[in-house]
């Protein structure tokens, strides 16, 4: 069948070492001897034996870390089991835990698209509900720790770079991040669409991880409200599963107009400006009037504004005098950690 002539005879008969098919005796020896034989009609190649053994190994990779090795057999079993859940999830999963600091967006965004078929594939394939509830907790937990994994490594790495260019790179970690809450946001989702309220538990810790690693950047994002309208939907969903869960307190006490116009909540001018607003502007009844009433109004003027050029060029040219002067009085430009 497939031209090989590497046979080992198993339980009465030749079996192809390469592709699977059995051969009677007969066969076996023409073949041995004349080369391939001319099968007509339908052949049915039996390769359960050779799935279980791919199976076998993958696992055993999966158990001992071997991403690469659990990658690779997964991947083999997915072409010849294509209604796997076990492949469709863990061939993506595998492919994510070995991505660089650069590939966090793309292997996040990969996960997510898998999660919606994968729970599909559990939901008509595994009908025991105890295997069912094995499986799910599985995907659970190694999602779990994947998103956390690729939260955490876009954190440390945008920490770790050089405060004074760090600026430039704040857009990638808000992309890395970002895509990194929505695989919990989405697996809830996806439990709660495919099997109702029978894993409504574990949708709401789905969400509840999603709103932790999503209350970590908002300080950094220029369109903070709308940020903390999803969090605060996701909180509600979960109180539909945990009553005694409270909505988290969000820090939004970022710089609004600084933040849109520098691009980034941690560099130099706005290190200096959120040390004015604590040091100097919290002081004083008026100046905290005026914190108050700045909050109150720049969200609504930069979603507005905020990515007009011009009124960022403007905009940059009367902060960075501001700026200037403030460095003159002593107010430093190096990293800030907010007062409150």
């Amino acid at each position: 069948m497939c031209g090989s002539t590497n046979l080992i005879k198993e339980g009465g008969v030749f079996v192809c070492q390469s592709c699977g098919t059995k051969y009677s005796v007969e066969e076996a020896k023409k073949m041995m001897v004349e080369g391939t034989v001319d099968v007509k009609g339908t052949v049915k190649v039996d390769t359960s034996d050779e799935l279980k053994n791919l199976y076998e190994i993958a696992r055993r990779s999966k158990d001992n870390n071997n991403d690469e090795n659990a990658m690779k057999y997964y991947d083999m079993i997915l072409v010849k089991d294509p209604q796997s859940w076990e492949a469709n999830f863990y061939s993506v999963y595998f492919k994510s835990m070995s991505c660089k600091i650069a590939q966090i967006q793309s292997a996040a965004i990969d996960l997510n698209n898998c999660l919606g078929s994968v729970l599909e594939l559990v939901k008509e394939n595994v009908t025991d509900s105890e295997e069912q509830k094995k499986v799910i907790d599985e995907i659970f937990h190694r999602t779990s720790t994947i998103s956390l994994m690729l939260h955490n490594g876009a954190k440390n790495h945008y920490e770790g770079i050089d405060v004074q260019i760090r600026g430039n790179y704040t857009q990638e970690y808000l992309y890395n991040v970002s895509a990194s809450k929505d695989i919990m946001y989405n697996l809830g989702d996806y439990l709660i669409h495919y099997f109702g309220d029978t894993y409504g538990s574990l949708a709401a810790e789905s969400w509840k991880q999603g709103i932790d690693q999503h209350k970590v950047y908002i300080k950094h994002l220029v369109q903070k409200d709308a940020n903390v309208s999803q969090i605060n939907e996701y909180a509600e969903k979960v109180k539909k599963y945990d009553s005694s869960y409270q909505t988290p307190t969000v820090d939004t006490s970022g710089c609004y107009v600084a933040t849109a116009v520098y691009g980034s909540y941690d560099c130099p001018e706005v290190w200096t400006l959120r040390r004015y607003r604590d040091f100097t502007l919290d002081e004083t009844w008026y100046g905290r009037l005026f914190i108050k009433t700045y909050y109150a109004i720049s969200p609504a003027f930069v979603k507005y504004f905020g990515n007009v050029k011009l009124f960022k060029s403007q905009g940059r040219k009367i902060l960075d005098k501001w700026v200037a002067k403030l460095n003159r009085k002593g107010y430093e430009s190096t990293p800030y950690e907010d007062k409150y």
